[in-house]
This record gives C-alpha cells, sequence and structure tokens, in this order.
C-alpha cells in the first residue's frame, strides 16, 4: 500500500481548492457546496471553512445520498439492500450555483448519479464539480473543475481516502487488489 497525500498533504490540496474556487466564482454570494455521501461531506464542509478562514464568507453545505440514483443498483438479482442515508440540503438550490463535491472521482457514474438527485431538488444556475482524487478511467464525459491530486492507477488497484471525520486518520492510499479476491471495502 502506498500514500499518495498524508495528513499534511491534504491539508494543504484543500486549502489550494478553497483559493481555487474563490478565485473561479468570483463572489460567492450564489454559491453553495454539496457533498455526496459518505466522504464528500466531510470534504465539503472542510472547504466551506476554509473559504469563510479566507474570505470571512459562510457557504450553505449540504450532504446528498444519491443511492437511489446508482445506475449498478439492479445488476444482480439478489444481493445485499441498499443502505439509504439522509440527504441535507437546509437551502434552494434554484439559481445556485452548485459545487458537487467527492473524494474519488473514477467512472464518472457517481457524479452523474448526483447530478440526477440534485436536479429533483431545483434548477441550479450551474452544477461544478470538486473532488480530493481523480484517478482516471472515466466511462462517462465528465470532469472535475478543481482537484486536489490526478493519482494515475490501473484497474486492479483501489484508491481509500481516510478522513479524521470517520477514519480518525487523514490519508490517501492506494492499495493493490489481488483479481478474483473479494473485496473488503468498495471500490472508489
Amino acid at each position: 500500500m502506498s500514500i499518495a497525500l498524508d495528513a499534511d498533504r491534504m491539508g494543504r490540496t484543500l486549502t489550494r481548492i478553497a483559493h481555487e474556487i474563490l478565485e473561479r466564482n468570483r463572489g460567492v454570494e450564489e454559491l453553495a457546496l454539496v457533498g455526496i455521501r459518505t466522504r464528500g461531506v466531510p470534504i465539503a464542509k472542510r472547504l466551506a471553512k476554509a473559504i469563510h478562514e479566507i474570505n470571512g464568507h459562510e457557504i450553505p453545505t449540504g450532504a446528498l445520498d444519491i443511492t437511489l440514483y446508482r445506475d449498478d443498483l439492479m445488476r444482480t438479482a439478489v444481493g445485499a439492500q441498499p443502505v439509504i442515508r439522509k440527504t441535507e440540503i437546509p437551502f434552494s438550490i434554484d439559481d445556485r450555483r452548485i459545487l458537487l463535491v467527492d473524494d474519488v472521482l473514477y467512472t464518472g457514474r457517481t457524479i452523474r448519479a448526483a447530478m440526477d438527485a440534485l436536479v429533483d431538488f431545483g434548477r441550479p444556475q450551474a452544477i461544478r464539480l470538486a473532488v480530493l482524487v481523480d484517478r482516471g478511467h472515466r466511462e462517462l464525459p465528465i470532469r472535475a473543475d478543481h482537484v486536489g491530486k490526478n493519482v494515475p492507477t490501473s484497474r486492479e488497484e483501489i484508491v481509500k481516502v481516510h478522513l479524521e471525520e470517520i477514519d480518525d486518520e487523514d490519508a490517501v492510499l492506494i492499495d493493490r487488489v489481488e483479481i478474483g479476491a473479494p473485496e473488503a471495502e468498495p471500490v472508489a
């Protein structure tokens, strides 16, 4: 297992993304951050905090569950029931610039599902994307507007993002999966 980002580099990376968001948005009055559950939510909160520390503006932040919008739910006839978590968007997304936030961008299918879920809540002015890690292997024409780190990977590798709020540590790890071996965690 190799370390792509340690806690210190992750902190600096999120601060850089916060600066990029401010530079590209030229005003944050219409901006809101929506984290994709699970690890996108604490990343969105950290970005909102960093933006507040930089320019003093409070950025509305929400959490989006995309479970029912995933295109892989019905791929197997029998399997574990999906865990549906709460979507919490305590503000109107109408006419706002929404910045979707996730931990890892891989095939693009999670982001497609998130956009489908998001538009059920209203009609945003624009939807942008910020990710901590872009690992490549896109299957859909989706790209991130803000990327913390590009980490080229093979399909036999998995990217594990650990966050203090969930995993008691901050790190991005790259691990190799044995072909044919069952996976212990969902692949990101």
